[in-house]
């Protein structure tokens, strides 16, 4: 496990949450910068765990299963040379491979001799999704993080420019604002909108907010659509959001994208402080544990595996 690097940027983080109270807007780029080279990592562009071989591994399914990944990965149409040459087969072996592959539906080969993903994933995936349940999931994992109980965890997705909130998991001590499930609050002003708004292009976000604002709910409420961009420009950058006392003065919220199966983000997962909690040790604390979540709901919801928590 490689540990996080220590490199004073708790310390910055910890400054910076301190201006809170002096500042109507918290400088988004001064907190993303300082995690940016830390803690840059996107979920999906990690190495496979089919390299992670076990007591009991069987070369050929693990074979069969590295095939699946070139097809689905390679951005031009494979032949059967290809997958010798890519994963160090010989040719016998290969064909032999492709061959049961396609007797059992997970490959379908064209008459130029190229292979595409048979039917029977489509099979396989129709039924992953009916199986799989994003709050259940959730309130699944959340059961291997009780370290984090006296702290608020909140689940949402975006609808229209807002979020609605699915699973609420609140404080045991006072937050001075109480999540529920099914509320509704401006996407522009909330953690979890601003990492799911982040997934789109900025053409598409000024087209949400085009005809209408929502009303500011505090002071430090970003006012008009040039604010928010520039908000998330930074957190494309760190991966992490921001609600700088947005929603309530003296709450500040961080949040991290959730993605699904087919590796887009389709959810927001946010933990919510006080100032007297957004101490040094909690805000680097913090940050790794929520990455560590996203990481650990994103692949049960199917999600490419990933490295993407320091310490992991």
């Amino acid at each position: 496990m490689r540990k996080p690097e220590t490199d004073g940027s708790s310390i910055k983080i910890f400054q910076t949450f301190r201006k809170f109270s002096t500042m109507n807007c918290v400088p988004q780029n001064e907190l993303s910068s300082l995690y940016e080279g830390r803690y840059r990592r996107s979920i999906g562009t990690f190495p496979s765990k089919i390299g992670m071989k076990s007591a009991y591994d069987t070369p050929a399914l693990r074979r069969s299963a590295l095939i699946l990944d070139a097809v689905a990965s390679s951005s031009t149409s494979l032949v059967a040379a290809d997958f010798s040459k890519k994963l160090d087969l010989p040719k016998s072996t290969t064909h032999g491979l492709l061959l049961t592959m396609q007797e059992l539906g997970l490959l379908k080969k064209a008459t130029d001799g190229t292979y595409q993903i048979g039917p029977k994933i489509m099979h396989w995936a129709h039924a992953f999704l009916n199986q799989t349940n994003l709050v259940q999931e959730f309130q699944h994992v959340m059961l291997d993080y009780s370290d984090l109980d006296d702290h608020t965890i909140t689940l949402s997705v975006l609808d229209g420019n807002n979020v609605v909130y699915l699973s609420c998991r609140n404080s045991r001590g006072p937050l001075g604002f109480t999540f529920k499930m099914g509320m509704h609050l401006p996407a522009a002003f909330t953690a979890t909108g601003k990492i799911m708004l982040s997934a789109l292009t900025d053409e598409e976000i000024r087209l949400r907010f085009d005809h209408e604002w929502p009303e500011k709910m505090t002071n430090r409420s970003v006012s008009n659509i040039d604010q928010l961009l520039t908000e998330i420009h930074q957190i494309r950058k760190s991966e992490i959001s921001f609600d700088n006392g947005q929603i309530r003065e003296g709450m500040f919220c961080l949040g991290v994208g959730i993605r699904d199966f087919s590796d887009q983000v389709i959810a927001g997962l946010a933990l919510s402080l006080i100032e007297s909690e957004a101490t040094e040790s909690n805000i680097d604390r913090v940050i790794s544990t929520l990455r560590k979540i996203s990481v650990d709901l994103s692949e049960r919801l199917g999600a490419p595996r990933t490295n993407m928590h320091p310490d992991d």
